[in-house]
């Protein structure tokens, strides 16, 4: 397999506290990679360097062998590293429709501004059109972003996302808030995310995780602690120990 996103011994130190502690992470190509650890891990501070809002400390950073560690956010998208946003903060006055067409136009190197203008441009349209159809927005997609359920918010983000036509999807706690009896939508779409997009899944729900996950990192005090397959992350006496209570395994759940 080849690796397409790869960071090596990288820390990042604030004000004396190491809050990620010598991490080298591998995501393989077409990777359903999960990235899980108990509150204050340090998974936060991981994404933020892989996706350039921080700076290491010390180590490097490299997608498909090419070293990003010094650029910027926006560029490091350009280069097909993607992060799902709570896009719900950001636009609640736009339509899914013209959300995703804002995200296709701003692929094709148009400005968001243009984007009333590129409404009229068919292709961009059939392309927005095809991702709401396949992440179950075409109801919806003339609705108001601030209106949808939140379930709807979620698949959303993880269209516009998609919109970038990422190598690599940083999928950022999908199921958060989503009630139960939204996620079965949500959980169908994201095995249908293509193959071609290798995922790394920062989540806590663990039913998801141990559904979606080829393979998992689990992070400790900013430290990988373990790696490895679903089933021997669920057989490791060692995490049920760091979980302290929030037992990672699904249907293990303490009284």
């Amino acid at each position: 397999m080849s690796v397409v996103l790869e960071t090596f011994s990288l820390c990042r130190n604030f004000s004396g506290i190491v809050a990620t502690n010598n991490v080298s992470l591998r995501i393989e190509a077409g990777a359903r990679h999960a990235l899980i650890g108990p509150n204050g891990a340090g998974k936060t501070t991981l994404i933020n360097l892989l996706t350039g809002v921080l700076t290491p400390t010390s180590g490097r950073i490299a997608l498909e062998g090419e070293e990003i560690t010094d650029l910027p956010p926006h560029h490091r998208v350009h280069k097909g590293l993607v992060r799902t946003f709570q896009i719900s903060q950001l636009f609640p006055h736009l339509t899914p429709l013209e959300t995703i067409s804002i995200g296709v136009a701003e692929r094709h190197g148009v400005g968001r501004r243009f984007w009333n203008a590129l409404g009229r441009n068919g292709e961009v349209i059939d392309e927005s059109a095809a991702l709401l159809e396949k992440f179950r927005l075409a109801d919806v997609m003339h609705q108001k972003a601030g209106t949808l359920p939140y379930g709807k918010r979620r698949l959303m983000e993880i269209a516009l996302a998609l919109a970038a036509r990422p190598r690599v999807l940083l999928l950022d706690e999908p199921v958060a808030g989503v009630p139960e009896t939204e996620r079965d939508e949500l959980l169908d779409t994201m095995a249908t995310l293509p193959e071609s997009v290798s995922v790394l899944l920062i989540e806590h729900d663990m039913d998801l995780v141990f559904n979606f996950a080829k393979q998992m990192s689990v992070l400790v005090n900013g430290a990988l602690f373990a790696e490895g397959t679903p089933a021997e992350i669920a057989r490791d006496p060692r995490i049920k120990a760091v979980y302290l209570g929030e037992d990672p395994v699904p249907g293990h759940h303490h009284g």
